[in-house]
């Protein structure tokens, strides 16, 4: 699962995810977004993982897509309409890289420091919870190489920030800094440097780790199901999760630990 582009390590129910090619700025090229679908899908079943931290090696959380990568891309072809449907094939292929993130079953967490532009905004928006820097800064790059960011940033960070920010960054491509970024609630706390960013971030991935593992998949799942959604429906969704799930051995471990004023030991979920 551990490629040269990313680097993983569990612990505790943690499981840190690193971005590693900070040579080039941890850019993304075809083996990088390769190895974030694999590592995503297969942390996201992993019953010893209850929570991931995301962050980014070298100076830059990463400098978004490779634009040599980008660039092999629009290959002239003799056949415009099989040039068209392979290039949707492979954007839906680099899509689905980024849900993996949001579809993995314990909450990711991305700690964010100095760069995040273009495909890194794609990423950190399918993450469950946003921390940054004091020197990070979130940059919608696409309009400025002529391209139309297709890899999640138009459709979930208008769930994240006012639409008109949104349309403004999308618009402009301009930098938009990290205390503006918490002040608009894409990031939930801002710290000095990297280093306290990352203890922060591993500090509250362990606190998410501590919890009933049932319980917080079922909030990701209800969370995600809901965003978009009528409120009846979210309700639906919840209530049958609930019928389904609530009388587990996390629920028997959660009451008898509190009665006992214990902290509660929970099992891993299954593959």
């Amino acid at each position: 699962m551990e490629s040269e582009r990313i680097a993983i390590g569990i612990e505790d129910g943690v499981a840190h995810v690193e971005l590693a090619r900070d040579d080039r700025h941890n850019a993304m090229d075809q083996p990088m977004f390769a190895a974030i679908g694999e590592v995503f899908r297969s942390l996201g079943a992993d019953p010893r993982v209850r929570a991931i931290l995301l962050t980014g090696r070298g100076k830059h959380f990463t400098a978004g897509i490779d634009l040599h990568y980008a660039a092999s891309q629009f290959v002239p072809n003799a056949d415009p309409g099989r040039a068209a449907e392979a290039r949707l094939r492979h954007i839906q292929w680099l899509q689905d890289a980024f849900n993996a993130v949001e579809r993995a079953r314990a909450p990711v967490i991305a700690a964010v420091h100095g760069g995040c532009i273009g495909a890194g905004v794609d990423l950190v928006s399918a993450c469950d919870i946003r921390l940054a820097a004091a020197d990070a800064f979130f940059q919608v790059a696409e309009v400025d190489v002529a391209i139309t960011a297709d890899l999640g940033t138009l459709q979930r960070l208008a769930h994240l920030v006012p639409e008109g920010l949104l349309r403004e960054l999308a618009y402009t491509g301009r930098r938009m800094e990290a205390r503006q970024a918490e002040r608009v609630g894409l990031v939930n706390q801002l710290l000095g440097d990297r280093e306290s960013l990352v203890e922060a971030g591993m500090a509250l991935a362990r606190t998410i780790a501590a919890k009933s593992p049932l319980a917080v998949a079922g909030t990701k799942q209800s969370l995600n199901y809901s965003r978009g959604r009528p409120v009846e429906d979210g309700l639906r969704h919840v209530a049958l999760w609930n019928a389904a799930t609530l009388a587990s051995a996390d629920l028997d471990e959660a009451l008898r630990s509190r009665l006992a004023k214990n902290e509660p030991e929970f099992g891993p979920l299954d593959e």
